[in-house]
């Protein structure tokens, strides 16, 4: 009788993310023998341009050379680690403090589908900070479900689905929805119509609505698929912290008088002080505020990470939890605990993303698929799906937003201008469809981080923590969320329902 196979044993993620680069160096030596290029189409100038991009081959002296040379500065330019490390300070001496177990304990006497349903709301809503929502919330909600005795795993993983997968929707636009449409203006004008304007409220009615939507479905869905499959208990050892409502009330104080001073720091208003945070070179308030050379937006992560020190420090010195300057230095790395495969994980993925970026190999996939799509002149529902499915499979290797879109946008607008369909409602469709392939490439580096904080909290010897692992458990939620997105789309599209203020479906 032959001897069963040891299940638990799967490939950890280093090895995972070592075949994966290789796996793209495989490739861009494969396109590169055999000249396979694309096409990308630029508006420059008020026209549009075309540029011939090649793949180049990582298996080649000069890839080896990028490599090497690179290694180093590919890991410390990781931008994602760079930020969490600063919000991790914020949020250890939060929990050292004792203010995080106040703030979550409430929760012990509320239901796990409310839990799930709080989870995934707030990872929808905040998608208005954009890809800072992943460098917050994860540890945020891993702390949360620690403290109401849940495990932090489950909530780490509906977290990440939550925002994720609502990626297209939020109550307030973000930065990415300005600057998508602005290039669809732009797009608009330059193709179709030259008096289209573009309103950061064109999608308002379809966003706020499928948020709670998919927010109740997105919770039926994880509670189907996702909650039978993990361990739900969590039982840790709790520090000894004083509980103090004086503590508490002026740590509320003392942040609200922070938030009050950035709130007047970016105020476009002709007073001292006022508008210091702001980027006065810019025109529009948005990228005043946001924009490439903005201090508020530059400086997001230092603010908000500040704001949980005041809280720290605040509350621990009153509830008498930080007793001295050293405690409050030791808190300040608190969070830090069991992550040291964070660091090992993305020392490996910044090497496998810059490879990728080096060799455009993501690009003229993504440039082929869009020409794929530009021939089969669909128009309608069948213009939709295909859009859907294509912006799905680019996100494999190619999971940034702007990246994708700034490939897109120049045909993609036109293409569905002349099929009848507002840019606006072209953006939404990109939206999720782009927030649905994030969930399911390990190339999207947030799903990395994910997974280091799934290690950190991993409480089963026997249930390892893998790349393949990992992606077995959240897709067969992620393809049933998926499926009702598009079903939402379709009926949104057939119906004929506005889609923002003054905004619609059709032209």
């Amino acid at each position: 009788m032959a001897r069963k196979k040891n299940k638990d044993k799967k490939m950890g993620p280093v090895l995972v993310l070592s075949l994966l680069t290789l796996l793209i160096a495989i490739l861009s030596a494969v396109f590169s023998i055999l000249g396979i290029e694309g096409s990308q189409t630029v508006i420059a100038n008020g026209t549009l341009e075309s540029s011939l991009i090649t793949v180049k081959n990582v298996m080649s002296i000069e890839g080896l050379r990028f490599l090497v040379g690179n290694a180093v500065a590919n890991f410390t330019l990781l931008e994602p680690l760079v930020y969490l490390i600063i919000a991790l300070i914020g949020i250890s001496i939060c929990e050292k403090s004792g203010f995080l177990k106040v703030l979550f304990t409430p929760l012990r006497k509320v239901k796990l589908n409310i839990i799930i349903f709080i989870t995934i709301f707030i990872g929808m809503i905040s998608t208005v900070m954009g890809d800072y929502s992943y460098i917050f919330l994860i540890p945020l909600i891993g702390m949360m479900y620690k403290y109401i005795g849940k495990h932090p795993v489950l909530g780490i993983v509906t977290l990440f689905l939550g925002i994720t997968l609502g990626y297209g929707t939020g109550f307030i636009f973000n930065y990415n929805d300005h600057l998508i449409g602005m290039t669809s203006q732009a797009s608009a004008q330059l193709s179709v119509d030259p008096n289209y304007k573009y309103s950061l409220f064109s999608n308002f009615y379809i966003s706020f609505i499928s948020t709670i939507l998919m927010s109740m479905l997105s919770t039926m869905v994880i509670n189907r698929f996702l909650v039978p499959k993990m361990t739900i208990r969590y039982i840790t050892e709790e520090e000894e912290l004083n509980v103090s409502r004086k503590a508490m009330i002026a740590a509320l104080l003392f942040g609200i008088g922070y938030i009050i001073l950035i709130v007047f720091m970016i105020l476009p208003i002709d007073i001292p002080v006022a508008g210091i945070l702001l980027d006065h070179d810019a025109t529009r308030y948005m990228d005043q505020l946001l924009g490439n050379n903005a201090p508020f937006g530059n400086g997001l992560v230092l603010i908000i990470t500040f704001l949980f020190i005041i809280f720290g420090y605040i509350y621990g010195k009153v509830s008498g939890n930080i007793k001295n300057g050293s405690e409050f230095s030791l808190g300040l790395s608190k969070n830090f605990e069991n992550l040291g495969l964070l660091f090992v994980l993305t020392f490996f993925a910044s090497q496998m993303l810059a490879l990728l970026n080096w060799s455009n190999l993501g690009i003229v996939i993504a440039t082929r698929l869009i020409e794929f799509m530009n021939g089969l002149q669909f128009s309608g529902i069948v213009l939709i799906v295909t859009f859907f499915v294509i912006t799905i499979l680019m996100s494999i290797l190619l999971p940034g937003t702007m990246d994708k879109w700034n490939l897109l946008y120049p045909t993609v607008i036109p293409l569905f201008m002349r099929s009848n369909i507002t840019p606006g409602f072209t953006q939404f469709i990109f939206k999720v469809a782009d927030g649905i392939g994030k969930s399911i490439t390990p190339i999207f580096i947030y799903f990395i981080i994910m997974l280091s904080f799934l290690e950190k909290y991993r409480t089963n010897e026997k249930k390892q923590i893998s790349v393949f692992g990992t992606l077995k458990l959240i897709l067969p939620s992620i393809f049933m969320i998926a499926g009702i997105w598009l079903l939402i789309i379709i009926l949104w599209y057939v119906i004929g329902l506005p889609i923002g203020i003054g905004t619609y479906i059709t032209l």
